[in-house]
């Protein structure tokens, strides 16, 4: 198995169980805060090792002029529909990663309902065929459908909330950032839901600049580590694309010594993806797995703003990448002390 960019020959390698840390089920958020910008901001400087507690909108305070910002604009497809088997077996269908035109990876649950060569029918204008199994598990398949697919989908689809969220989302454009654009996750890129349009004007006023990077958010989110060696986990890879406008915004401001902010950890692995040992970008797209986790060093990011993520995940090796394994569990700890808000609809953290 290949070591991860980064990682040093003779590295102990860190366990899954690392990075556990209790969380009381009361701190998983719900629903949204309301507005966006008000949810709470855990200010984490790493010269100084110490921690604010402030609210989203001050994050304009720890911005200056010549910074850029790089978001991510995927936008979340009602990815989650149900379809029927011929027998009226009842199978659910996640979108994961589309192929081509009419041909998608999805998750797909029962999966026996659901064996290669299966035709389901999800409703008058839309059905499926199984064409194959994938080594995790799960489903390539055919749509079958006359007109534009994203047309159909927003009418026999639904948002595909985390499973940890139980309560209904009334205001489906709260899973979405206010500056998506392109259909294609699976689940949102939740740092940047805390931005209103305000906001971002305000900080663009401020002389900051906002660079738009894609990844399509997929399996990978939902998809737990089961490894105890992290060395053995296999990221699912997502669809990624930087054109050249971000490329040159990013490219001046490291020429410049200016920071590079990632809103979220999907604006993340798109730019240690595309980024060179010097942190350039040259204008690309293709799929990414990039698993990163301590003790890669980061080419390209100087900061990062990211909610407060599930114990072992992904999401928290790679914070920990950035701000070190124990100093990453301190902050957690102090935030479930204060009563931050946990995960997708929760409160946001700032790296400095």
């Amino acid at each position: 198995m290949s070591l991860p960019a980064g990682r040093a020959k003779g590295e102990t390698l860190l366990k899954k169980s690392d990075y556990y840390y209790d969380l009381p089920q009361e701190l998983i958020a719900q629903t949204p805060a309301e507005p966006r910008d008000s949810s709470r901001l855990l200010v984490y400087d790493r010269k100084t090792g110490k921690t604010e507690h402030r609210i989203f909108r001050d994050i304009k305070e720890y911005l200056r002029p010549g910074d850029v910002l790089v978001i991510n604009d995927t936008k979340v497809l009602p990815a989650r529909m149900f379809a029927y088997t011929k027998n009226g077996g009842k199978v659910e269908v996640l979108l994961l990663k589309r192929r081509d035109l009419a041909e998608w990876e999805v998750l797909v649950k029962p999966g026996k309902k659901a064996r290669v060569g299966a035709e389901l029918t999800i409703s008058e204008e839309l059905s499926l065929t199984v064409l194959d199994r994938t080594e995790t598990g799960e489903r390539i398949v055919r749509f079958h459908y006359d007109g534009v697919f994203e047309d159909i989908l927003s009418r026999v689809g639904t948002m595909p909330l985390p499973p940890y969220i139980h309560e209904k989302l009334e205001d489906q454009t709260r899973y979405q950032t206010v500056y998506c654009k392109t259909d294609g996750s699976a689940a949102a890129p939740t740092a940047g839901l805390h931005f209103t349009r305000q906001l971002l004007d305000e900080i663009r006023a401020m002389g900051v600049q906002v660079a738009e990077v894609l990844l399509h958010v997929g399996l990978g989110t939902f998809r737990p580590v089961q490894e105890e060696d992290l060395t053995h986990h296999v990221m699912h890879s997502e669809y990624y694309r930087v054109d050249e406008k971000a490329a040159e915004t990013v490219n001046a401001a490291k020429r410049e010594g200016r920071r590079v902010i990632a809103v979220g950890t999907t604006s993340v692995r798109t730019l240690e993806t595309v980024a060179d040992e010097h942190g350039f970008l040259r204008p690309c797209s293709g799929d990414t797995s990039i698993f990163i986790y301590p003790p890669y060093r980061f080419k390209c990011v100087d900061a990062l703003i990211t909610n407060f993520h599930l114990p072992e995940s992904t999401l928290i090796m790679l914070v920990s990448a950035l701000i070190g394994r124990e100093q990453c569990l301190s902050v957690y700890r102090e935030a479930v002390e204060k009563g931050y808000r946990f995960f997708s609809f929760g409160d946001a953290m700032l790296v400095l």
